[in-house]
């Protein structure tokens, strides 16, 4: 039985109006009075960037297995999304990817993408948690403190923009999801509990973007990747062109240690030209610039143990990027926030928000879901040249070797692809990947199947004006 809505004058606080942070109030909402979501910036009117949200002008890819939790814990949204101009890529038959061990081909399946601006993806699942019943943001607001002490967590103290004092929160539950700059740690810290356990693993990972606009008729053009190869032992480069809202075509191109890009607009398509195939610089040489270069560097993958802690503070959450962040190339993060809210979600349905040890028993989860997004990222990272942090386990290795074998396969056998894709889309636990079926074909290699070229059509290049490859 689920538990019942508390009725007592109940409130949470959820730090951070990003996605974690929406999610995890839309959750709230059916269990507390009154949810106040607190965040520094001001929330703009639209699909517009806002200043604590730098990443956002880069390539964001919502995955199916994320998806499909957002459209779960507030349904409808996946419409939404689609009308208000994001697409939905069929995977892999909606994408051209060139992987780490050679291009995949583009089948039929289940699992898919959303493209189009992370603003976009904000402003939707905003709209509809800003609509609920007792939810209250507090925006242009900064969490200054946590109340309370080392068994307890009892609230926040606030400072309003422009406001010479503080005020203070007090909650039944405290969600820091304040993203990559959290200062959750710090703060349980200061009311006596140990240091938490951080890891990073830096590649030295550089981003720049730029937006296009595409030539007519090319409204059904698939998304473009070119994904970089860390067993080359050289920087890793890549690229990502993905349709947006509005008839734009939104690139990325990234760079590890030694093989950066620049925030130059005359260096943008040589740099696309120079990756392992020229397809996206052939493309953008037929698009019209928008925009200049934004440049993002703060992407080190870092993940907070908080549920290593010996004695884990009740009334006191962290879900989202204020628990791990990770190279945005995996397309993970949102997943892993959706599903982390879902995490909530159970344990709050099942025990209410009051229950003696949620708090610990919801981190403990939430850290099983960041776990293997973690494992798969830094398993990867960690082999570009100058990369630091701790080198991964044996087991973690080895997992690292039979996906790059998985990579490999999957050029060529459609089993193998699928039960990739539907991993990497956050869709079906690590263990699908070692079915017996998969692993024999993981075994077996792509076989005379294999696709040796770019899986793109001649229809589609001459949307373009380009000659068939």
């Amino acid at each position: 039985m689920s538990a019942s809505r508390n009725t007592s004058g109940s409130r949470a606080v959820v730090l951070g109006a990003g996605m974690a942070g929406m999610l995890a109030a839309s959750v709230l909402a059916r269990h507390v009075d009154e949810v106040v979501i607190v965040d520094r910036d001001r929330m703009p009117e639209g699909a517009r960037p806002r200043k604590g949200l730098p990443q956002a002008r880069h390539a964001h890819l919502l995955m199916s297995g994320g998806a499909r939790v957002v459209d779960a814990l507030l349904p409808g949204t996946l419409e939404r999304w689609l009308h208000a101009g994001a697409r939905r890529l069929a995977l892999s038959a909606g994408v051209v990817l060139l992987g780490p061990r050679g291009w995949f081909p583009r089948l039929p399946g289940k699992q898919f993408m959303l493209t189009c601006t992370r603003d976009l993806l904000d402003l939707v699942v905003r709209e509809q948690v800003l609509a609920l019943p007792g939810v209250v943001l507090r925006d242009g607001t900064e969490a200054v403190a946590l109340l309370g002490d080392p068994a307890r967590v009892t609230g926040v103290r606030v400072r309003a923009e422009g406001a010479h004092g503080t005020e203070e929160l007090a909650a039944d539950l405290v969600v820091d999801a304040s993203g990559r700059g959290s200062q959750a740690a710090r703060r349980l810290t200061d009311l006596g509990l140990p240091v938490v356990h951080e890891e990073t693993v830096d590649s030295g990972l550089v981003y720049a973007t730029r937006i296009f606009r595409a030539p007519p008729g090319t409204g059904d053009f698939p998304l473009v990747s070119i994904q970089s190869d860390p067993g080359s032992r050289r920087p890793g480069q890549g690229s990502t062109m993905l349709p947006i809202e509005g008839g734009r075509w939104l690139v990325t191109v990234s760079g590890t240690r030694g093989g950066e890009p620049s925030g130059n607009a005359e260096d943008f398509e040589p740099f696309t030209r120079g990756l392992r195939d020229p397809l996206i610089a052939d493309l953008i040489a037929r698009a019209e610039p928008l925009t200049g270069v934004d440049v993002t560097r703060s992407t080190v993958n870092r993940r907070r143990f908080f549920e290593r802690l010996p004695a884990h503070p009740e009334g006191f959450i962290a879900l989202g990027d204020a628990v791990a962040t990770y190279n945005p190339v995996y397309g993970q993060g949102m997943s892993v926030a959706a599903q982390s809210a879902a995490v909530l979600r159970d344990v709050l349905r099942a025990e209410g928000v009051t229950a003696p040890g949620l708090a610990g028993r919801v981190q403990h989860a939430v850290g099983r879901v960041t776990g293997k997004a973690w494992d798969l990222a830094t398993g990867e990272d960690i082999n570009y040249p100058g990369a630091i942090g701790k080198r991964p386990p044996a087991a973690a290795r080895l997992l690292r070797g039979y996906v790059q074998r998985m990579m490999w396969a999957a050029t060529g056998d459609p089993l193998v692809l699928r039960a990739l894709l539907d991993v990497m889309t956050m869709s079906e636990p690590m263990t699908h990947l070692v079915r017996p079926s998969v692993a024999l074909g993981v075994a077996r290699g792509p076989g005379p199947r294999a696709q040796t070229g770019p899986s793109i059509t001649p229809e589609e290049l001459a949307l373009w004006g380009l000659a068939p490859r």
